[in-house]
């Protein structure tokens, strides 16, 4: 009875939100499509939502340390049984995320991605940047790189951890304590092994010209990584401004990671005759198969999930929309309060509610509704390249404006408008 009753008041929130909440979104923000386009691009990508229910079980079960972000490929296998890639991840960075927040007391984050997966990670901001290039480039699956957007933008604005809860990445603790894997550490969770030189060998079987080029392609990867490392934090970004601007760095050192590989790339495709070309392109979709496979029993429930891009969805008829739903209206942005407990001036509320109308607008700028996935290496790096351009000019927006917002507030004001993040967390 309680179970019934407590999916009654979550179905009438989220019934409240999509429709009230959405209409003063299309006014203030420009926001086109009514209560239902919204709904779906505030929603975005859903496919991972079965994913992030085993993640969950999985964080809960203290199964994986936050230890095992140490530099290795997580698509490892468990017991001898081949691990879903999407599911070990999003625990992998779900338990370094946790680690340091509340204590580590806390078994799940407001700012999660659909898919599980953690944005920010304490202090570093996309710890997997370089395996999500890769997975989108060579293996055509872009579904974690999709989810990034508003949410991370939101997190960098009002960040769930404190202070000191940052700090606690930065050095690793005693063995007594509860492990906080460092900021060098998440970071280097990004190399998982590069471009999977050997099964691209083995599939296409190159000849010597061929085989050159598939190193030289290689070799840029692995610069890429180290393009990538580079722009990890070596200081605990504590301030908005601060960790926009990491958003900013790491994004723009992701575009720069692409431009790198985009000649070896295409070097090595074009000496590929069709056939090779053919075999080239079915690892992606051998990869894609095999997670259907570890998947069987949640394909039906992936299907009704990826209706949140139909024209036609109503995300307040379909329960898992409906949590995601309650998620955003969660994250809705505290206005009165701020200006009440700042002491904001006209001046200062109305360059506030620009920061908000300016972050809310990446909603649907940065809407992680799939696009038909390109059929070609090359292709794909220009798309996830793109997506990047874009996600980095909504930064550059949110950051322009939380400047001007701050410009006249008061050291005191400051600190105030930090300790925000935080207490919502709570």
């Amino acid at each position: 009875m309680s179970g019934r009753m407590g999916l009654a008041l979550a179905g009438a929130t989220v019934l409240i939100a999509a429709v009230l909440l959405p209409a003063r979104a299309e006014a203030q923000f420009g926001l086109r499509g009514g209560p239902l386009g919204v709904a779906r691009f505030a929603v975005g990508h859903m496919m991972g939502l079965s994913r992030l229910r085993h993640s969950r079980m999985a964080v809960r079960s203290s199964r994986y340390r936050s230890a095992a972000l140490r530099s290795q490929d997580p698509r490892g296998a468990e017991r001898g049984q081949p691990a879903n890639p999407y599911v070990l991840r999003a625990a992998l960075t779900a338990q370094a995320a946790l680690a340091g927040w509340h204590g580590g007391r806390r078994t799940q984050g407001w700012w999660r991605h659909p898919d599980g997966n953690y944005g920010w990670v304490g202090p570093v901001f996309w710890p997997f940047a370089h395996d999500d290039l890769t997975n989108a480039v060579v293996l055509g699956d872009a579904t974690s790189l999709s989810l990034y957007g508003y949410g991370d933008i939101y997190a960098a604005i009002f960040a769930p951890y404190a202070a000191t809860e940052l700090a606690a990445y930065t050095a690793s603790q005693g063995r007594r304590g509860r492990r906080v894997p460092t900021a060098e550490t998440l970071c280097d969770a990004s190399d998982t092994g590069g471009l999977p030189v050997e099964r691209v060998a083995e599939a296409v079987q190159p000849n010597e010209l061929q085989r050159t080029a598939l190193d030289e392609l290689a070799s840029a990867w692995n610069a890429a990584r180290d393009t990538i490392r580079a722009a990890c934090p070596a200081q605990v970004p504590t301030t908005a401004v601060d960790r926009l601007g990491l958003m900013r760095e790491r994004l723009e050192a992701m575009i720069k990671a692409i431009d790198a590989v985009a000649p070896p790339l295409a070097k090595f495709t074009d000496l590929l005759d069709d056939d090779q070309k053919a075999k080239f392109e079915a690892l992606g979709k051998g990869r894609r198969v095999a997670l259907a496979a570890m998947q069987r029993k949640d394909v039906s429930k992936d299907a009704k999930a990826s209706s949140a891009c139909d024209p036609d969805s109503d995300p307040r008829y379909d329960e898992k929309l409906q949590r995601q739903y309650e998620q955003l209206v969660q994250q809705q942005w505290p206005a009165n309060d701020i200006a009440t407990t700042l002491r904001l001036d006209d001046t200062a509320r109305a360059r506030f509610e620009v920061l908000q109308d300016t972050a809310l607008r990446t909603m649907q700028t940065l809407s992680a509704c799939p696009s038909q996935t390109p059929e070609t290496p090359q292709a794909r790096l220009t798309a996830v390249k793109a997506r990047l351009e874009t996600m980095l000019r909504a930064v550059n927006g949110v950051a322009d404006a939380l400047d001007d917002f701050e410009a006249d507030l008061s050291d005191e004001q400051k600190a105030g408008f930090e300790a925000i993040g935080p207490k919502r967390g709570a």
